[in-house]
């Protein structure tokens, strides 16, 4: 195909040549990875400013996105990509044969990094493309421990993300850092902290923090001091996106089960002959009662144990209502997989999880009446719109990544129709304080989209 960019697309791609490290907060739609590799081909082949890059991407996005990507266009054509994801001996042989962009999923960063120390290699790679780098915000994890070691030794940095705020403003230090190697956040998470946020919560006996909340005028601070690194834009500024409705469908428990529930918020415990349902603290409590909230939970031994079937049957309303269109639903737990694959199986219905790219052929070409998808596994990345425009939570996740990931799948450039987002919620439970959760964490993240947006001349 030939590679037509729009204006906002241009700007990127010069936005890119022009910054050793760029910050791109594109949301999703707006073709971050082609935009990326454009920009790449540039540098290598006209300007000869990078030799060797590297991209650390989700696992199914480095092994089959990147590597598609690049064979779809035909300005590409002369670019070589191996990807580093495999068995040992697979990923050994990608590392030692030659090409121009090699593409690693972000749990082999460590092995990669390792393998280079131990055998003795210089460090290579002259430019690092982060896709998705959202998933750095942890700066105690394994992926950004290693990656910062070989920081010195690369001239470039891309950062690529359509939430760069999932869990609040805290998550911008490490993103940040891992691009600039802390120049404009400081290379302390503390110091950070104390500039920016003050305790939100604390134990006044101990002196423990629980939480921190941003002071006053902190976030304009923030968004100010990497504004010089970073383009912002939103899909609904550039793109003609389908309309998107959210509608919420409120299920009740019954007083047994509503009893349960709330023995289990207060007590911490609920004693059975086979198994305690138990909760050791605060974010173990949060977990369960979202279980029992979509109808099971797990006891002490690992075992489900059956609490409603409301949400089931809530399923089987918005299914019918479906009139026979494909329907999405993304769920959290096993034991809700199981269940709701066991009870619609019994309504006649086949269904089927989106895993692998037969399964994602399928429901684009229309023939997967009723899909399963888990936000974790398969929240970047798919191109699954042409297959269908429903999508129904049976369980949320606390994450604002995974939720706005998992939604983009269908509500993205290339959707024809109008996309209906349903969220079955079991009323006066945690299902609700989820839901605002979600609702908080866009708006700071909305604050730092607008504060840095791209602006077209």
């Amino acid at each position: 195909m030939q590679f037509i960019p729009h204006d906002y697309q241009k700007n990127c791609i010069d936005y890119i040549k022009s910054h050793p490290v760029t910050a791109l907060f594109l949301s999703m739609g707006l073709g971050k990875t082609i935009i990326t590799l454009t920009a790449l081909r540039d540098l290598m082949l006209d300007d000869m400013s990078v030799s060797k890059a590297l991209v650390i991407a989700p696992l199914r996005v480095a092994r089959d996105t990147w590597p598609a990507e690049v064979k779809k266009w035909d300005h590409l054509s002369d670019m070589d990509v191996l990807v580093i994801v495999g068995d040992l001996k697979t990923r050994t042989a990608a590392v030692h044969a030659p090409a121009m962009i090699y593409v690693v999923n972000r749990e082999n960063v460590k092995w990669l990094v390792e393998y280079y120390e131990k055998n003795g290699m210089r460090w290579d790679f002259d430019c690092v493309v982060i896709d998705e780098l959202s998933s750095f915000k942890n700066h105690q994890s394994q992926r950004f421990k290693y990656l910062r070691k070989v920081r010195p030794f690369v001239k470039r940095w891309i950062g690529l993300t359509g939430t760069p705020t999932s869990n609040g403003l805290m998550d911008l230090w490490a993103e940040i850092g891992i691009l600039d190697g802390g120049e404009r956040l400081g290379r302390f998470i503390g110091r950070f902290r104390d500039a920016y946020f003050k305790a939100g919560s604390m134990n006044p006996s101990t002196g423990v923090v629980f939480s921190y909340v941003p002071r006053p005028g902190a976030e304009e601070r923030i968004y100010e001091r990497i504004s010089d690194i970073t383009i912002s834009m939103k899909a609904l500024d550039y793109l003609d996106m389908p309309e998107c409705l959210y509608v919420d469908h409120k299920v009740v428990m019954d007083p047994p089960e509503r009893k349960l529930y709330d023995q289990l918020r207060t007590d911490l415990i609920i004693p059975t002959e086979d198994g305690d349902i138990d909760a050791a603290n605060a974010a173990a409590l949060s977990n369960k009662l979202l279980q029992m909230s979509n109808g099971a939970v797990y006891d002490e031994n690992s075992e489900v144990r059956f609490i409603h079937d409301h949400k089931l049957e809530m399923l089987d309303d918005l299914i019918e209502a479906a009139n026979g269109q494909s329907v999405l639903i993304a769920y959290w737990f096993k034991h809700d997989r199981t269940r709701i694959t066991e009870h619609l199986e019994k309504a006649g219905f086949t269904v089927r999880d989106l895993k692998s790219s037969g399964d994602i052929a399928d429901w684009n070409e229309g023939r997967i009446p009723v899909a399963l998808i888990h936000p974790a596994s398969a929240g970047h990345g798919l191109n699954i719109q042409a297959g269908g425009h429903i999508l129904i939570w049976f369980g949320l996740t606390w994450s604002l990544e995974l939720y706005q990931q998992t939604n983009a799948r269908l509500w993205r450039q290339g959707q024809q129709e109008t996309v209906t987002i349903h969220h079955i919620i079991t009323k006066d439970t945690v299902d609700e304080d989820v839901l605002a959760a979600l609702a908080s964490k866009d708006v700071t993240q909305e604050k730092l989209i607008a504060a840095v947006k791209a602006r077209l001349a």
